[in-house]
């Protein structure tokens, strides 16, 4: 049985462009002799499509591009995902044609609500009356995504003969995730005794990123072809053909966060109208590693690096500013602070004497940030470049980013990397050469907010709060289960109160691009204002 995998990129909406792409993959398969071409979850909408279910002039779309690709079918039978409306429901569905007809259709039973998904609010579930179909003397077993993480349906349909199962996914990233796919679908083949074939997207979408990792096992288990991360690509296998072994290497961690981070910088950037952006470059750490990001993802051309020195701000980190200019080869610009700042606090220091409140305090610090927020935005609006944010997750966990200043901007390109990870990726980065200048990564961290100001006066290490926010975070651990781990308890609580109390900024920050198991956004929904504390 010869059958093409189709991992490819399809963009939420596109209905016309996504139905390009899979013609293409289907005039592969027939110049190819191919039995099947398989395709993604919803390709023909793009995952997640949301709202735009609910919008009958989209689903009226979405069934003429459905017949159009029904129409285009021949020898080689595709396999491909779109939503069908079944009455007034709406179904999740794989559509199998061959020919210029429909063949078979099967409808998602298993409908994920956690992390990112919200399925059962647009699906509904589907019967099982059929997951088995006959193409051309085959029997091929279909799934979608989830089905094939249910153990109840999977012990269910082991007990089906099938040559080979098919599973259509919608999977997005997070690391350590194409370990945990592969390692099913090595059990489930072994239950199912068939070999099955995994397909994935790749994009990025939002805050997520699809990055493919499609895969073929066969019936022991055996890994018999890995599509490569982060690449569109059309894969051919001959299933029972003697030596197969098309495997793709997994990258290592640090190169699988750094491929997902440029892959949803630029498709957000881009597939959003924008071509260029700009960023706030300090000479610290986390501006070095999204300039770094933004030049691989949209060429050093589109990338300007603003300088934006304030009375506080080192010689040390201009000149690191300066060097990551020189060496990746970017724009920049410098526009010193020091003098709008003074402006402002003039403008103000009547009030706050009235109010007894002339002592400075972060309200000043806060007055810096906010400043470079208004000229990157002036540039933005000037230029219709987009403002890429810099913050972290550590920062953003504990709210130790300005609203309306270091958070303003279109994309926040770190918001689920922790600063231990940012760390590890620009020595990743740094590994062949010197791209972030190495007093980047070794000096103390410092938003240069007050004299001699250091990120270890108001946090404790990041090793120790990162692996107590990862805890909560991610675990969903309480206080005592990591002070446990031997912690501090008295910090462990300060932590996880700052964790709370800053939801209100977060709800406000630009989306970004989840890298972890639960990201800031859609994985992770806490009511703003709520009377439960840890």
């Amino acid at each position: 049985m010869k059958i093409l995998l189709a991992q490819i990129a399809p963009r939420v909406g596109d209905l016309n462009g996504n139905v390009n792409l899979i013609k293409q993959a289907m005039g592969k398969a027939e110049e190819s002799h191919c039995d099947l071409v398989v395709l993604p979850e919803l390709v023909i909408t793009g995952y997640p499509p949301e709202d735009l279910l609910q919008r009958p002039a989209f689903m009226d779309l979405v069934e003429a591009a459905i017949q159009s690709v029904v129409n285009s079918s021949h020898n080689s039978c595709v396999v491909f995902g779109a939503p069908r409306r079944d009455g007034h429901l709406l179904k999740n569905s794989v559509f199998l044609a061959q020919c210029g007809k429909i063949i078979g259709i099967y409808d998602k039973q298993c409908l994920p609500n956690y992390g990112v998904f919200d399925e059962r609010r647009y699906f509904e579930a589907g019967s099982g009356d059929s997951s088995v179909f006959e193409i051309n003397g085959w029997r091929i077993g279909i799934g979608v995504c989830e089905d094939l993480w249910d153990d109840q349906l999977t012990s269910k349909q082991a007990d089906i003969a099938c040559d080979v199962w098919l599973n259509l996914n919608a999977s997005p990233f997070h690391i350590g995730k194409q370990a945990d796919r592969e390692t099913l679908v090595q059990n489930r083949a072994k239950a199912f005794s068939a070999p099955v074939v995994y397909v994935n997207p790749v994009g990025g979408q939002d805050e997520i990123v699809f990055d493919g990792g499609s895969h073929v096992v066969d019936s022991l288990g055996n890994m018999l072809m890995r599509a490569p991360l982060f690449d569109s690509c059309l894969k051919i296998i001959n299933l029972g053909a003697v030596g197969i072994n098309q495997i793709v290497p997994l990258p290592e961690p640090m190169e699988q966060i750094h491929k997902a981070l440029v892959m949803g910088v630029a498709d957000y950037v881009l597939r959003n109208g924008c071509k260029q952006v700009v960023i706030g470059l300090s000479g610290g750490i986390d501006s070095a590693l999204t300039a770094v990001i933004a030049a691989e993802a949209l060429g050093a051309d589109n990338v300007l690096a603003v300088l934006l020195p304030s009375r506080y701000s080192s010689d040390h980190s201009i000149d690191d500013a300066e060097a990551l200019v020189t060496n990746l080869g970017i724009e920049s610009i410098t526009l010193p602070i020091a003098d709008a700042v003074a402006s402002v606090e003039s403008t103000l220091a009547d009030s706050f004497a009235a109010w007894d409140k002339s002592e400075p305090d972060i309200t000043e610090e806060n007055i810096q940030a906010r400043m470079r927020g208004v000229l990157l935005m002036a540039i933005s609006n000037k230029t219709g470049r987009m403002v890429l944010t810099t913050g972290n997750k550590s920062e953003m966990a504990v709210g130790y980013a300005t609203l309306y200043g270091d958070m303003a901007g279109g994309f926040a390109v770190l918001k689920d990397v922790y600063k231990t990870d940012v760390f590890a990726l620009c020595r990743w980065i740094n590994r062949n050469q010197e791209i972030i200048p190495e007093n980047t990564i070794t000096k103390p961290p410092s938003a240069e907010l007050r004299p001699d100001q250091k990120d270890s006066d108001s946090l404790p290490d990041y090793d120790v709060l990162d692996a107590i926010l990862s805890a909560n975070i991610e675990e969903r651990l309480g206080v005592d289960a990591i002070a446990a781990r031997g912690y501090d308890k008295a910090e462990v609580k300060r932590i996880v109160r700052l964790l709370q109390l800053a939801e209100y900024k977060r709800r406000q920050a630009a989306p970004g691009v989840k890298i972890t198991e639960r990201a800031f956004g859609r994985d992770r929904r806490y009511p703003i204002t709520h009377g439960f504390w840890e």
